[in-house]
């Protein structure tokens, strides 16, 4: 396994018939490369794919997007296994997508990210049996509801001859991961990876061995804002260090401005549509210049509570051993494309943040149009690539 490529749940792979010893990762040399990837994010409001050829420099040979039924997915979790297989079997018919050769993303609380130490042990064996038994002492759950995969961060030995491993451990509830490898199933879809949005997102934002303008090493943070949740991810340049998800998204400023303004639910989702933090004289359909003036309120609000949890979870990644200095946060997902949310997050922050480019690891297609929409596929991008 290699957390620059992705991380692959081997429980999962079992699940699909594919053989891998529960809790042990693959090594990197017996990774399966996938040439020609489709990328599979499911959001609660969102389908969204990229098929990616992997030849050298990624070539992107299409995207696709739709919206999907409310209650569908919740919270990254699959509430209807059936409904999500029906629309995933339409979504890849209509758009012409290959089933063959698919990586989903997932993203919900209930998968952990720990990185944690372990010493005196001195073979692959051992640290296998060594990482299950500290994942019992870790997880909230019976290890046998769980599916485990990990990755080696480093491996040194001290001045006294004892080696010691840095373990970045990924722990999901099975269920979780069940449901949504029913929906595939019904839809037709050869998974060949289930990864981490986290993963994926990071992917899609830098090339390995990124680093700072001034040559410095410095963490690189990842911030996918969907509808009703947020993915969080720092990078090394190398691999993930610190993931998680954080419960806000873009549909908690929909329901200020509905509070504030106050408007219909699809009446104020189209009014955050049209809004500027960068310029308060532009005036979405329908709203006077007061109305107006109450929804950028309320949004800036809202925002400065989000950044606040960003403020919140950058002190306890860099309160971890050997954690690196924030360099910026690049901020995707379809609500990243509100004018002036990058800025306002930063004044909370104090650190530089800026919108992604979602094609910036890839190659184009010649034809391709950008549109805002593309914010939202970032990450379904990050899925497709393989490094």
């Amino acid at each position: 396994m290699n957390l620059r490529q992705d991380i692959r749940l081997p429980d999962v792979g079992r699940l699909l018939k594919r053989a891998a010893p529960a809790g042990r990762g693959k090594r990197a040399q017996e990774r399966v490369v996938n040439r020609e990837l489709v990328g599979l994010k499911v959001g609660a409001s969102h389908i969204a794919a990229a098929q990616v050829v992997n030849n050298g420099s990624p070539e992107l040979v299409r995207i696709a997007r739709r919206p999907i039924g409310e209650g569908i997915v919740v919270g990254g979790e699959v509430k209807n296994s059936a409904a999500l297989g029906a629309a995933l079997a339409d979504f890849f018919s209509q758009n012409d997508l290959p089933k063959s050769s698919v990586r989903l993303g997932v993203a919900n609380n209930r998968i952990g990210v720990r990185a944690f130490e372990i010493r005196g042990v001195s073979d692959e064996a051992q640290l296998a049996n060594a990482i299950r038994f500290r994942a019992q002492e870790l997880l909230p759950i019976p290890l046998e509801e769980a599916v485990l995969d990990y990755h080696v961060l480093s491996h040194i030995v001290d001045d006294m001859g004892e080696e010691m491993w840095r373990i970045l451990l990924v722990v999901a509830h099975r269920d979780l991961i069940d449901r949504y490898v029913e929906a595939c199933d019904t839809a037709g879809i050869g998974l060949v990876g289930i990864d981490l949005e986290a993963f994926g997102l990071l992917r899609g934002l830098a090339a390995p061995n990124h680093a700072s303008g001034e040559g410095e090493t410095s963490a690189l943070v990842g911030v996918s804002l969907d509808h009703d949740r947020s993915t969080f991810a720092v990078s090394d340049g190398r691999v993930c260090e610190f993931a998680r998800v954080l419960n806000w998204g873009g549909e908690r400023l929909t329901e200020a401005i509905a509070e504030a303004v106050p408007l219909p639910a699809l009446e104020a989702d189209a009014a955050k549509r049209s809004l500027s933090l960068e310029d308060p004289t532009i005036r979405p359909r329908g709203l006077d210049g007061e109305q107006v003036e109450r929804a950028l309120t309320a949004v800036r609000s809202e925002l400065r509570s989000f950044a606040r949890e960003l403020v919140s979870s950058l002190h306890f990644y860099q309160s971890q051993p050997d954690s690196l200095p924030i360099g910026e946060i690049v901020l995707t997902g379809g609500t990243s494309q509100l004018p002036g949310l990058a800025e306002e997050i930063g004044r909370v922050v104090g650190v530089g943040v800026r919108v992604a480019d979602p094609l910036a690891r890839v190659q184009a297609p010649p034809d391709f149009a950008a549109s805002p929409d593309h914010g939202s596929i970032a990450v379904a991008i990050g899925l497709g690539i393989e490094e």
